[in-house]
Formats: structure tokens, sequence, C-alpha cells
């Protein structure tokens, strides 16, 4: 059974981030005082009297507004609702009920799901005003005041949410799930390829850079495996970055990647690769994530006998330190092999888990030394005495020899690739400790 899930809805700016964050311990959602900062749904975990629940934050709902964003923000909370449990309606106590407030009332009742009324920002609940009660007249029972920033009154609202959760334990073993993160430029198709494998539109999907700011997480279930999406705002160059706003959406795509187990770095087919799609992917590279090359709208190419080869041969110059990872050729906008893409998530995800006995290893180090001949220097030759895994994801080898001066890097390159010729380890870079043996030290 899926954890309860709670959706935080209102009008712009009433501190429905403030929140979320404070809910969850972290600040996932960004915060700021530009009315729709928050656009897609995001996703948290929190946890009261020992019952774990998912929390969802919204964009805010402007119900007269005919923006195409501020539309699409409608659409997403009406989604989030749909979803929910639970409703968290966050009011503003120092701005008193608006009309906006009776129009997302009216939205509310219309889903028939329950409805908690958070008045926030009543900084004194001893002196708190007669006209709170005014937002009894949205026409819900449950109401409670509270200050999101000083944490007043934050464990009676969360005391009504708790009361509406269905029955039973809903703990889940997070190893199983598999966190995907998609990063890439703006406007590279991140949102639409997410939409495809979801098979819903739930990302904001817009013809315009910058629409995603937040990272959003997707649960999605396929072939009796769970995975966990990942959407993230485009990275940009750090001096097109011009605002906060944008500043602290970049800083969540690396946090992104940071906590994934797979990353899909994806690449536009029609524009050329650039400086930042290195950088991309070099970070992720760095923190040893298991990696897939995803080269969308490939509909969009004009092609000849060997194109595909010819695209991989130049993406691998590109990334000379990832030809680990594999390439896959797609369109998200007519879902072109996109179904492929689960597939190879959980091949290189599998890869990245694998562990060779030691046994194992110590055998193909001793064919590989037999068939090329370690190097030397000055009259003295580079020994190999012995491999043993130590890690994964990535996964981490220590071996140990003579002299540290004396494993070339090439030399190490090519004990890796028997390594890969042998077990595979597709997606991963491997990582290699290279320790001396002590005098006297036994292996």
């Amino acid at each position: 059974m899926a954890k309860p899930i709670v959706a935080v809805v209102g009008r712009p700016n009433v501190g429905k981030s403030t929140i979320f964050n404070y809910l969850i311990g972290n600040r996932t959602a960004i915060v700021d005082d530009t009315p729709g900062v928050t656009r897609d749904r995001i996703y948290g975990e929190a946890e009261w009297r020992g019952r774990s629940f998912m929390l969802i934050d919204t964009g805010g709902i402007e119900p007269v507004n005919d923006d195409y964003i501020y539309a699409q923000m409608r659409r997403q909370s009406q989604m989030a609702m749909e979803m929910a449990d639970c409703i968290l309606f966050v009011v503003d106590g120092k701005t008193g009920l608006t009309s906006d407030d009776q129009e997302v009332a009216q939205m509310l009742r219309r889903c028939k799901k329950p409805v908690v009324v958070c008045v926030n920002k009543v900084d004194s609940m001893s002196t708190m005003a007669d006209d709170m009660y005014e937002f009894y007249s949205l026409g819900f029972e449950d109401l409670v005041c509270i200050s999101a920033v000083q944490a007043l009154g934050i464990g009676d609202m969360l005391d009504e949410i708790y009361k509406y959760f269905p029955a039973g334990e809903n703990e889940e073993d997070e190893s199983l799930i598999t966190k995907v993160a998609v990063v890439g430029k703006p406007n590279v198709g991140k949102s639409s390829l997410i939409n495809r494998l979801l098979g819903e539109d739930r990302m904001i999907v817009a013809n315009m850079p910058g629409t995603t700011r937040d990272a959003i997480d997707s649960r999605v279930s396929y072939n009796g495996r769970e995975y966990v999406f990942i959407d993230t705002a485009g990275i940009r160059k750090q001096n097109k970055i011009d605002n906060d706003i944008e500043w602290y959406s970049t800083v969540r795509s690396w946090a992104a990647i940071d906590r994934a187990d797979v990353v899909l770095i994806m690449i536009d087919a029609v524009e050329k690769q650039s400086e930042q799609d290195t950088k991309i992917a070099g970070y992720a590279h760095e923190k040893g994530k298991a990696c897939i090359f995803v080269v969308n709208k490939w509909d969009a190419v004009e092609k000849e006998t060997g194109t595909m080869k010819q695209f991989t041969d130049e993406l691998y110059l590109r990334f000379p330190f990832m030809q680990y990872a594999p390439v896959l050729f797609i369109s998200a906008l007519t879902g072109q092999r996109v179904p492929k893409l689960y597939q190879m998530i959980d091949y290189v995800a599998d890869q990245a888990a694998l562990r060779v006995t030691t046994g194992m290893l110590n055998s193909i180090l001793a064919d590989a030394v037999a068939m090329v001949q370690p190097p030397s220097d000055k009259g003295r030759r580079l020994k190999l005495y012995y491999i043993t895994q130590v890690g994964v994801k990535p996964p981490q080898f220590a071996i140990f020899v003579n002299s540290k001066k004396l494993f070339h890097f090439s030399y190490e390159r090519y004990i890796k690739n028997q390594l890969r010729k042998n077990f595979g380890f597709e997606g991963s870079d491997l990582v290699m400790l290279v320790r001396e043996k002590s005098k006297g030290e036994n292996i």
C-alpha cells in the first residue's frame, strides 16, 4: 500500500513552500517572495506520530489568471488534489480572506477530498484576531492557525491531517526503488520524456527554456520494478543565471544527481553539444553515477547509412571520459525507442551494483598480466600482487602493487578494460584504489 498523500494548495505567496520545507526537513521547494515560483508538483516525505506520508507542494492557484503558465499551474494543482488523501488549504492570516481564496475553496469542494484549512502567518496565538474565524466561511470544518516561519501550531496542523490517513502501515524498502535523475540543458526535452515514461502530463511542458524550476520526483511502476524519476531544471552556464530563483534551480539539479542511482544525460540531436553538456556529464561522472546518454529529437535528424554510429563516435570524442556510458537515440515527442529506456536503466543499475568474487578478479588479473607485461622504469618492473572489490555504485577495486609510481594510467586503463571485457560494468566508471604493499606485509 502506498504512503498517505497530502497536497498543499492555495493561492500564490501564502507560505505553502515554507510549510512544505519545514515538514520534510530541508529546502526542497524554492522559497521566494515572487508569486508563482513553485510551478510543478514537488514531492517530499514527512513523518508524524510514527507514520510516513508523501507531501506534494503545488504552484499557487490564480483562478482568474489566463496566462498559459498559471493555467498549467492550476491544472497541476488539480492533479495533486485528485491524488491526495487529504488537502492542506493554506491561506494568509495577515492578508485575510480574499476572493481568490473563495474561488480555490470552490475547486476543493468539487474534488470531494478531506480539507484542512491552514491559516498561516499568525505570529501570536494568544493575540489571534477574531477575524481569523472568517475563514470558516470557506465551508470547511477543520481549521488551524500556524506560523510556518516561527514553527507555531505545526503539531496541531499535523494532528488534523493525521486523522485522514488511511489505516495500515505503509513502509517500503527504499533500496528496491531505482532513482533516476534526468538532466541536461534547458529545453532539451526532459519533462517531455518523463511525461512519456509516466504516461501522463505530470510535468508542465512548454516550448520555452526554464519552465521547470525545481527537481520533481515522480513515482512509477514498470514490469514489476519501482522507479522514481527526478525531473530537473535545465542547467545553464553560470554567467547566464541572472536571478536567485534560477540559481536555486541549478543547485537542485546538481543535488538531484547526488541522490540518483542512474543519471540520464539528455543530449539534443539537433543542436551541437556544448561546454555545458560536458560540465553536466562530468559532474555525474565525478559522483560515480551510472549514466546513459539519451539523444532526444532523433526524429528531426536527416539520416543516412551510418548516421547513428557517426553521432555516437562524435559523442564519445566530446566525452572521452565517459565511453562506458551507453547511448540511446529516442524521440520523446513520438515515443520512438522510449520503452527501451526502462530496460537500459535496469541494466546499468544492476551493473553498477554488481559484485565479483575475489577469486574471479585475480584470475582475470593474472591473465591480463600474462597477455601484456607490466611497465618498467630504470630496471624496476611493476608487480601486481592482488585485486579485490571493495565497493559498488560505482564498482570500486583495491589493487596491491609494489610501486604506485610504476602503475601508469595507461596500464590502469588496460586493467579496467579487461574487467569490463569479462564482467561488463557498462554505464559506470570503475574506481581503482592503488595500494603499495609494504615490506613484510602478507596479502
